[in-house]
């Protein structure tokens, strides 16, 4: 066999096998960039895995929407965190809008008069 051939049946192994697996925990490097790029091909997570993760998501929202349709307030929902695939960025690092800035972007407010 030629070493052409064994990289070719490497390259196309299963993400959830051993071999691959072996070779990124070998190399965090590549789960890395693999967060960076969007990669979920080369997290460790299988695709069986990321289908039970997405499954369990929409358990969660159909319970949150059956608790809305009661007439409770569902939880705040936070999708199961995959590797390879980063989290949403959130509002933890935005400020409030100042005033001006209000009154830039809404027409209404620009007619009402500046508070000192």
């Amino acid at each position: 066999m030629s070493l052409r051939r064994l990289r070719v049946l490497i390259q196309h192994l299963p993400p959830e096998s051993a071999t691959k697996t072996a070779l990124r925990n070998a190399q965090p490097a590549v789960l890395d960039a693999a967060r960076a790029e969007y990669r979920p091909d080369l997290a460790p997570w299988s695709g069986v895995e990321m289908l039970l993760a997405a499954i369990k998501d929409e358990i969660r929202l159909s319970r949150d929407v059956a608790v809305a349709a009661a007439g409770g307030k569902p939880k705040e929902f936070k999708p199961t965190p995959r590797p390879g695939i980063p989290p949403t960025s959130t509002s933890a690092g935005r400020r409030p809008l100042t005033d001006e800035q209000r009154r830039a972007l809404d027409p209404r407010l620009r007619q009402q008069p500046k508070e000192s």
